[in-house]
């Protein structure tokens, strides 16, 4: 699943972007563009894996980034294109 997401569900820092342009891009990275990072050239989203337990890289949350954002990178790296919205609320802001 797509959740954008480090894996204590906080969102990345700022000019890190694993959210495929806040869920709007379809774009794929540049050609040269090194590894996995999000990132200006380097589109990608987040996933976790909500069939596993967690441990090693098997987040339920956040376990690695994707080859890009188009609808033919994703099922690549294991994500179908489904994502997670979180919201924090309340005093937890």
């Amino acid at each position: 699943m797509l959740t954008g997401s480090q894996p204590d569900g906080r969102a990345f820092p700022p000019g890190i972007d694993y959210t495929c342009n806040s869920w709007t891009s379809n774009e794929d990275p540049e050609e040269d563009a090194p590894g996995l990072t999000g990132g200006p050239g380097r589109p990608n989203a987040q996933i976790g894996f909500p069939d596993r337990e967690g441990g090693g890289n098997g987040s339920w949350n956040s376990s690695h980034g994707t080859r890009g954002c188009s609808q033919d990178a994703l099922p690549r790296t294991h994500g179908i294109g489904q994502y997670y919205c979180f919201a924090v609320t309340g005093e937890d802001q």
